[in-house]
């Protein structure tokens, strides 16, 4: 376990929380990669198309959660999801309402509250496998 790990995961608790609210309404498949609880399944789909039903989101990260539609685009998008992972390790209890802001900023500057989120931007830098998985509805 990297050095700070026990206070990463206290500070990101309450988001952390939140994911795990989704697993048990979901019941889905879950298993831990590197530190995280990865859950998939037929609910967990449902789940995301109520959350975004604007967007066909294939991943969801809450705090030390990650929800996804299958198990392959969990796979595909670990590596964007792992920031915000990280992004919550950072942010604490505050990261829920710091991505719903930084939403409603984008949006109030004519952009996409997706796709011009900075958490969102950060997440997406680079060339990653999970860009195929992301469409509007």
């Amino acid at each position: 376990m990297r050095p700070g790990a026990w206070a990463a995961y206290v500070w990101a608790a309450p988001t952390s929380c939140l994911g795990l609210a989704a697993v048990a309404v979901t019941a889905p498949s879950c298993r831990i990669v590197d530190g995280v609880l990865e859950a998939h399944g037929a609910g967990v789909a449902r789940l995301l198309d109520t959350v975004a039903p604007h967007l066909r989101v294939s991943a969801m990260a809450l705090g030390h959660v990650v929800l996804g539609r299958d198990a392959a685009a969990l796979e595909d998008t670990r590596a964007h999801e792992r920031v915000h992972v990280r992004q919550a390790e950072g942010w604490g209890p505050l990261f829920v309402p710091a991505y719903l802001a930084a939403s409603v900023v984008a949006w109030a500057r004519g952009g996409d509250p997706y796709a011009d989120n900075v958490f969102e931007r950060e997440a997406s830098a680079g060339d990653q496998p999970w860009r195929r998985h992301f469409t509007r509805v």
